[in-house]
């Protein structure tokens, strides 16, 4: 028998012990995360009306933000498309039973990167788009180098990605507080004592360009490369030798590389591959939205994407749908805070009660299914 016949047989055997992601209906499985939703906006309703605010008001502000206008859609759909990239590398990673909790670290290093290229690279002066594709790609690489050296760890000396990535994350963070503040790195200069701290606004052209402008919608390009990369993503997870290592690799390494399965490169490139896509959200954060780099750049959307890779329960639909979700939560919360004074960490304790309520889920369709 061959490796690739060995490894087959093995899933094939190790499939019946999977969790409930993969035995159990998909219908009581959207079942749960709607529950869990529900509750959790149900929460949110009584918490503002504990406040004091008029529940009917704060609900106007809310949807008025979030999808009140063709801008505020768009707006909505741009933050979805980090925490669906944050996602869709946490799905990959977990699919060989990794945690990619690193997504914060590697936003933050993808935008240092992104500007660092934009402002002193030569990028505004290159030719054919590549311009504003270059930093994309650099940040992509950073990101990826930032969750490959936890994978290296991972896999020749067995230390725990989640502590080597979330420690990875806060040298990250502080490098990009480090370069914001420094003007030998990317402090913009000081003309005066109000000048602030963050970096120049990146050229037009290293700028990602906009499509679809006439909708009023303000989607830029990064739009269909998510899209694309999801997309690739499912291939490569369903379609591929390494998305069969990866579940593999997940279900018994030992046996797979006794199988001649390649394990340690499939653990350093789901880790390197996690890594990738959130230093690409970090440049599509920085060059289709915010334009210069600041201390609070990357605004916690590396953790809000690990809770989204949760949500999606390995599948990348679902990553995009929980996605949507997060991009809605926020733009309808920073416009309930500005309009009806409710404090925008409502949406923050939403997103807690939506993965309490659906890790308590899980446990009750485990029990149930235990006992089948």
């Amino acid at each position: 028998m061959n490796p690739h016949m060995k490894s087959q047989t093995l899933l094939g055997a190790a499939h019946g012990a999977q969790g409930w992601r993969t035995r159990l209906p998909h219908v009581r499985v959207a079942g749960v995360i709607a529950a869990a939703v529900v509750f959790a906006m149900l929460a949110a309703l009584l918490l503002i009306a504990l406040m004091g605010v008029p529940v009917g008001d704060a609900l106007a502000a809310f949807a008025d933000g979030a999808w009140g206008s063709p801008y505020a859609i768009g707006a909505s759909i741009n933050r979805s498309l980090a925490f669906a990239l944050v996602g869709t590398g946490f799905v990959i990673a977990n699919r060989a039973k990794l945690t990619n909790v690193g997504g914060e670290g590697q936003i933050a290093i993808g935008g240092i990167v992104a500007t660092a290229l934009s402002l002193y690279g030569g990028c505004a002066h290159l030719p054919f788009g590549l311009s504003f594709v270059v930093p994309m790609l650099g940040a992509a690489a950073a990101g990826a180098v930032w969750g490959g050296v936890p994978g290296v760890l991972k896999a020749k000396a067995g230390t725990n990605e989640v502590i080597s990535t979330l420690l990875l994350s806060f040298i990250a963070v502080w490098l990009l507080y480090w370069c914001v503040q420094s003007e030998a790195l990317l402090r913009q200069p000081m003309t005066n004592g109000a000048t602030l701290p963050e970096s120049l606004e990146i050229p037009d052209l290293t700028k990602l360009p906009a499509i679809f402008a006439a909708s009023g919608m303000n989607f830029n390009i990064g739009l269909p490369v998510t899209i694309a990369l999801a997309f690739a993503s499912a291939v490569l997870l369903t379609r591929t030798r390494f998305g069969l290592s990866l579940r593999a690799a997940g279900l018994n390494a030992v046996a797979a590389r006794r199988a001649g399965l390649p394990i340690t490169s499939s653990i350093v490139g789901a880790l390197a591959l996690a890594g990738a896509f959130s230093g690409l959200a970090g440049a599509l954060m920085l060059q289709g939205d915010q334009y210069s780099l600041k201390a609070g750049f990357s605004s916690g959307y590396g953790f809000d994407g690990l809770v989204v890779g949760l949500l999606a329960r390995g599948s990348i639909t679902g990553v995009f749908a929980a996605a949507l979700l997060f991009g809605f939560l926020r733009s309808g919360g920073i416009n309930m805070e500005m309009i009806a004074q409710v404090p925008s960490a409502l949406v923050l304790i939403v997103q807690g009660i939506v993965t309490i309520a659906l890790a308590g889920g899980a446990m009750w369709l485990d029990r149930g299914d235990a006992r089948q």
